[in-house]
């Protein structure tokens, strides 16, 4: 199956809701090599006039995988993950990450190149904070991760 060129501008609405806990700021921290104790002290984190922990910056990395799942498991999409390179991820954090976050993320498809038999696609993941419940919920932006992954052809 060829990839849809047709995804290019749509968009998945935000689904599930990541909690945000002081251990999973811990575990990721300990596993990406981030030593700044804001990530593991709750007292180093106020002392900076942070109210929980601070998540390093490329946790949003785990909220931005779950919105990209969406598209990779979309059976219009086309995508075979075995066939899947990494090619780009970048970051643009409107405010940090803290334990206690309600994140929810938007997919945005904003480009699909055709490259020999396979083709790049490039996404757009617009991260919130919720904050409140049902119909008062109201979202702060958080981040914008944008990435780029190369589907490769048959025989490549």
């Amino acid at each position: 199956m060829t990839i849809n060129p047709d995804l290019q501008g749509r968009s998945y609405p935000a689904a599930e809701v990541y909690d945000v806990g002081r251990e999973k700021i811990r575990e990721f921290a300990r596993a990406v090599k981030a030593t700044h104790p804001a990530h593991f002290d709750l007292e180093a984190a106020r002392a900076l006039g942070h109210s929980d922990l601070v998540a390093p910056p490329t946790f949003a990395i785990i909220i931005a995988q779950r919105a990209d799942a969406q598209l990779i498991e979309d059976p219009e999409s086309g995508i075979d993950f075995s066939r899947v390179v990494h090619a780009d991820q970048r970051f643009v954090h409107h405010r940090p990450i803290f334990a206690g976050d309600r994140l929810v993320a938007e997919l945005h498809v904003d480009g699909v190149r055709a490259m020999g038999g396979g083709a790049m696609i490039t996404t757009r993941s617009e991260i919130f904070a919720l904050t409140g419940d049902g119909a008062d919920a109201s979202r702060e932006s958080v981040s914008t991760t944008t990435s780029s992954i190369l589907v490769r052809g048959e025989g490549q």
